[in-house]
Protein backbone atom coordinates (compact mmCIF):
# COMPACT_ATOMS: atom_id res chain seq x y z
CA UNK A 1 0.00 0.00 0.00
CA UNK A 2 1.31 3.38 -0.21
CA UNK A 3 1.88 6.12 1.91
CA UNK A 4 0.06 9.75 1.05
CA UNK A 5 1.20 12.80 2.02
CA UNK A 6 -1.53 15.43 3.07
CA UNK A 7 -1.59 18.94 3.93
CA UNK A 8 -4.06 20.72 5.56
CA UNK A 9 -5.32 24.34 4.22
CA UNK A 10 -6.22 26.35 7.33
CA UNK A 11 -3.43 25.48 9.50
CA UNK A 12 -0.60 23.74 7.08
CA UNK A 13 -0.78 20.68 9.25
CA UNK A 14 1.18 18.03 6.90
CA UNK A 15 0.89 14.19 7.82
CA UNK A 16 0.98 11.15 5.71
CA UNK A 17 -1.30 8.08 5.44
CA UNK A 18 -0.99 4.37 4.63
CA UNK A 19 -3.73 3.73 2.59
CA UNK A 20 -5.31 1.49 -0.18
CA UNK A 21 -4.79 3.03 -4.41
CA UNK A 22 -8.80 2.40 -4.18
CA UNK A 23 -9.43 4.17 -1.08
CA UNK A 24 -11.06 7.51 -1.22
CA UNK A 25 -8.69 10.11 -0.35
CA UNK A 26 -9.05 12.05 2.92
CA UNK A 27 -11.09 15.03 3.62
CA UNK A 28 -10.64 16.62 7.07
CA UNK A 29 -7.62 17.51 8.51
CA UNK A 30 -7.38 15.66 12.20
CA UNK A 31 -5.92 18.32 13.95
CA UNK A 32 -8.23 21.02 13.25
CA UNK A 33 -10.50 19.41 11.04
CA UNK A 34 -10.43 21.74 8.55
CA UNK A 35 -10.03 20.39 4.65
CA UNK A 36 -7.01 18.93 3.29
CA UNK A 37 -5.34 18.15 0.27
CA UNK A 38 -2.92 15.34 -1.13
CA UNK A 39 0.36 16.89 -1.87
CA UNK A 40 2.75 15.37 -4.57
CA UNK A 41 6.01 13.64 -3.05
CA UNK A 42 9.09 12.29 -4.96
CA UNK A 43 9.28 8.04 -4.93
CA UNK A 44 12.20 6.81 -3.89
CA UNK A 45 11.40 3.47 -6.18
CA UNK A 46 13.32 2.04 -8.50
CA UNK A 47 12.14 0.13 -11.59
CA UNK A 48 13.88 -3.28 -12.09
CA UNK A 49 13.79 -6.41 -14.63
CA UNK A 50 12.97 -6.37 -18.26
CA UNK A 51 13.32 -3.25 -20.16
CA UNK A 52 14.73 -1.30 -17.04
CA UNK A 53 18.33 -0.82 -16.30
CA UNK A 54 19.89 -0.35 -12.80
CA UNK A 55 23.35 0.45 -13.94
CA UNK A 56 21.47 3.36 -16.08
CA UNK A 57 18.98 4.44 -14.03
CA UNK A 58 19.18 8.21 -12.76
CA UNK A 59 22.86 8.48 -14.51
CA UNK A 60 23.41 11.91 -16.42
CA UNK A 61 24.29 10.53 -20.36
CA UNK A 62 26.63 12.44 -22.17
CA UNK A 63 25.87 15.02 -24.66
CA UNK A 64 24.80 13.78 -27.95
CA UNK A 65 27.31 14.51 -30.88
CA UNK A 66 25.97 16.59 -33.45
CA UNK A 67 27.40 15.86 -37.05
CA UNK A 68 30.07 17.73 -38.43
CA UNK A 69 30.25 19.13 -41.95
CA UNK A 70 33.18 17.49 -43.82
CA UNK A 71 35.98 19.69 -44.68
CA UNK A 72 37.40 17.43 -47.16
CA UNK A 73 36.82 18.22 -50.69
CA UNK A 74 35.63 15.21 -52.90
CA UNK A 75 38.52 13.57 -54.78
CA UNK A 76 37.09 13.61 -59.25
CA UNK A 77 38.60 10.91 -60.78
CA UNK A 78 40.12 11.36 -64.31
CA UNK A 79 38.57 9.65 -66.81
CA UNK A 80 40.28 7.42 -68.99
CA UNK A 81 39.20 7.98 -73.18
CA UNK A 82 41.21 4.61 -73.89
CA UNK A 83 39.41 1.83 -75.88
CA UNK A 84 39.60 -1.59 -76.04
CA UNK A 85 41.40 -1.49 -79.52
CA UNK A 86 43.62 1.27 -78.22
CA UNK A 87 44.49 -0.97 -75.76
CA UNK A 88 44.88 -3.57 -77.40
CA UNK A 89 47.18 -1.76 -80.01
CA UNK A 90 49.55 -0.33 -77.61
CA UNK A 91 49.94 -3.54 -76.06
CA UNK A 92 50.88 -5.38 -79.59
CA UNK A 93 53.19 -2.15 -80.01
CA UNK A 94 54.87 -3.23 -77.21
CA UNK A 95 55.57 -6.83 -77.74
Amino acid sequence: MPIYEYQCEKCEHTFEMLQKITAEPLKDCPECGEPVHKLVSSTSFILKGGGWYATEYGKNRPPKEEKKKSTVKPVKKEQKSETKTETASKTAAAA
